[in-house]
């Protein structure tokens, strides 16, 4: 079970507070660092200082890390053009020596549009295929040939569809509770597919259509790493729990019932569930992003435990 540490900026943090939190991911061992893409804080917290940039953050990352993968949970595909996006993570992608994953997702948070005046249609998923589809084509294009797309909402012609990455293939994740069309965009474009803070259950539900969905595209139904993204919340004891759970505004019943709370021990235990419906791979949700030492009880109490 690899084990990444995923992040939501817009609730506060700066550049510098993200690289304390990357280069300590990479230091205890863990395989990632992931972050958010928004311009607005959510719930009642200040936000302060401010957004930042997902792929800007990223490629100062690039060159302030080694070793560990960096991407995102997710790009919103109404922030970008798909071609410039392309040309982003491509060259981000050469800035890390070949370690970052593209996390693409419709967008959903009109609030955060209206506050920044960026466009939100109302036809967001036609949107993300035709994106998917481009980004991929466009890095998928042999050097030397062009890349001409032309669909509904996208139209490109004789691009040089340059730069390229420095991988052979950058993974791209797709994820979502839906139940047909996100299982379906996943198995045609996706080398991952992540399950947003779902129940072990509902996991299971959902990575089975996504199974299916693989399997009609002509995929193996292993092909596609399966994953989840759920906040963590772990302490020595009760108490160091509970000081945790209040410094990001929850509640310990309600992070035990929806996410990676409690005792090291029973966070491994709740893992374990997951594993055995066949996830592979877990994005710990890490809110408060100064307390560098629940990253370590992770690494030492958790990550430690798991095969």
């Amino acid at each position: 079970m690899d084990l990444r540490i995923f992040t939501e900026p817009q609730q506060g943090a700066t550049y510098d507070t993200l690289l304390a939190v990357a280069k300590a991911t990479e230091d205890l061992g863990f395989d990632a660092f992931f972050r958010s893409d928004h311009y607005l804080k959510m719930g009642s917290v200040d936000g302060l200082p401010g957004p930042t940039d997902a792929w800007i953050t990223l490629a100062g990352l690039a060159r302030e890390t080694k070793r560990i993968r960096l991407g995102t949970l997710m790009t919103a595909g109404t922030f970008r053009l798909p071609g410039v996006l392309a040309i982003q993570v491509a060259q981000v992608d050469q800035m890390s020596g070949g370690r970052v994953e593209l996390g693409l997702g419709a967008g959903w948070f009109e609030e955060e549009h209206q506050a920044y005046g960026i466009p939100f249609p109302k036809e967001k998923f036609g949107r993300l295929e035709e994106q998917l589809a481009i980004v991929t084509g466009l890095w998928e294009t042999k050097l030397g040939d062009t890349f001409d797309f032309h669909g509904k909402y996208y139209d490109l012609t004789g691009s040089p569809a340059l730069p390229k990455p420095a991988q052979a293939k950058i993974p791209v994740l797709v994820g979502g509770h839906g139940p047909t069309r996100t299982p379906r965009l996943a198995a045609q474009y996706a080398d991952e597919f992540n399950m947003p803070f779902g129940s072990v259950e509902d996991s299971e539900r959902q990575f089975g259509r996504v199974r299916a969905a693989a399997e009609e595209a002509g995929r193996k139904a292993g092909d596609l790493v399966c994953s989840n993204a759920l906040v963590v919340c772990v302490g020595k004891d009760d108490q160091e729990v509970a000081r945790r759970a209040a410094a990001i505004g929850r509640e310990v019943p309600e992070l035990k019932a929806n996410g990676l709370a409690g005792s090291p021990a029973e966070v491994v235990d709740k893992i374990g569930r997951y594993q055995e419906i066949g996830s592979q791979r877990l994005y710990l949700q890490l809110l408060d992003l100064d307390d560098l030492d629940h990253l370590e009880l992770l690494s030492s109490q958790v990550q430690s435990q798991l095969a």
